[in-house]
């Protein structure tokens, strides 16, 4: 299949090897708790795809990332499903790393550490919405001698069990009553931060989606980023980029799994040359309109033209991804839904697209005042 090629070439240019080695694990082992997925995206220098050059990275175009994303989803939903959250946290944090005087010293230093040390980030935040700093934040801090002490949790975190380090939204209190939004940078390993299981579900199992609770946590001052008087749209920018996205990378991840088994029907010949043109043309135009965004939004989508773009794109590809994997099944037909069960999972993780924020019902009234020439406030 042209696109599915096409977006192999890209990985395989960005993380040689890679394909390869997640194509010789079963794809139930792929997708289990404990799978390796993870750390072959990290031998693989997967890290660093969109991290700059000047801090080690790829610094990859969107058009790209989105490629990668599409190839890797085609063999591991649960793989892109985590690194998502891992590439929106690195396009935010390194935003802000390349603005002269947006970042302490202590907080570049540790960020020039993450690809030389292949450490996977993190995100604690919720995944976002515009018009915020930052989702009003689970973990609280409180200030003390040197820095901030961070209590709450965050679950699902994807990445909880192979994370280097944790990018949290917090809330720091202060004595009038007050409360400020603000990002902290915690070390994986550090005293009172703690996993527990609570993924219950085997399809995404791979992405290692639990709970991550904080108990006291201490944080250096220099390791949280504020929106100071100077500069105070820091954050809000911050959000509004990472949103884009993080919305166009998730999108292109499903979109890879059933490109996947689109791509078993055209190869395996199965239904009337009709059938398979219909199926071929809707996975195209989903995979177009994701490529569309990826073009449009430049290397800093910070606007509300990108937010709604990729909305727009998002629940488009929603909508049609189920349709076409359900399709794609039915045309295998009985005898490979016998055989295995990797074309059924496959097929049941691109549902998983609906349940990451903001849903549709959640985004109709502001998309529709937005079309309608008002601003895009999500709430």
């Amino acid at each position: 299949m042209r696109s599915l090629d096409a977006a192999r070439a890209v990985c395989e240019q960005f993380h040689p090897g890679l394909l390869k080695e997640l194509e010789q694990i079963p794809f139930t082992d792929r997708e289990k708790p404990g799978s390796p997925v993870i750390d072959l995206f990290r031998i693989h220098g997967g890290v660093g795809l969109l991290i700059p050059e000047e801090y080690g990275g790829h610094g990859a175009a969107p058009l790209d990332a989105l490629r990668i994303q599409l190839a890797l989803g085609a063999v591991s939903p649960s793989l892109v499903a985590a690194v998502s959250m891992h590439h929106f946290t690195a396009a935010m944090l390194y935003s802000l790393a390349v603005k002269a005087g947006r970042l302490t010293g202590a907080q570049t230093e540790l960020l020039r550490r993450i690809v030389p040390d292949q450490q996977v980030m993190a995100s604690g935040w919720a995944e976002g919405r515009t018009e915020q700093n930052i989702l009003t934040p689970a973990v609280t801090a409180r200030p003390v001698d040197g820095g901030y002490l961070l209590s709450g949790s965050k679950k699902p975190c994807s990445l909880s069990r192979s994370m280097s380090l944790l990018t949290a939204s917090i809330a720091i209190h202060h004595d009038d009553g007050t409360a400020e939004l603000a990002l902290a940078l915690v070390p994986a390993d550090a005293p009172g931060l703690s996993v527990h299981p609570f993924w219950g579900n085997d399809l995404l199992a791979g992405a290692e989606s639990d709970e991550v609770r904080l108990t006291d946590v201490f944080v250096p001052a220099g390791m949280v980023v504020r929106a100071g008087a100077d500069d105070p749209h820091r954050l809000d920018d911050l959000q509004t980029a990472g949103f884009v996205w993080f919305e166009m990378l998730i999108s292109a991840g499903y979109a890879g799994g059933a490109a996947a088994l689109v791509e078993q029907v055209l190869e395996r010949e199965r239904g009337s040359v009709q059938e398979r043109a219909e199926l071929a043309v809707e996975m195209e135009a989903a995979l177009a309109l994701l490529e569309g965004v990826a073009r449009a939004i430049g290397t800093e989508p910070g606007d509300e033209e990108s937010v709604a773009r990729v909305l727009v794109a998002r629940y488009t590809v929603q909508k049609a991804l189920p349709r076409i994997a359900a399709r794609s099944l039915e045309l295998l037909g009985g005898l490979d839904f016998i055989r295995g069960s990797a074309h059924a999972q496959a097929a049941a993780a691109v549902h998983a697209l609906a349940f990451h924020p903001p849903g549709r019902g959640a985004a109709a009234e502001p998309l529709l005042r937005y079309f309608d020439g008002g601003a895009l406030v999500l709430a």
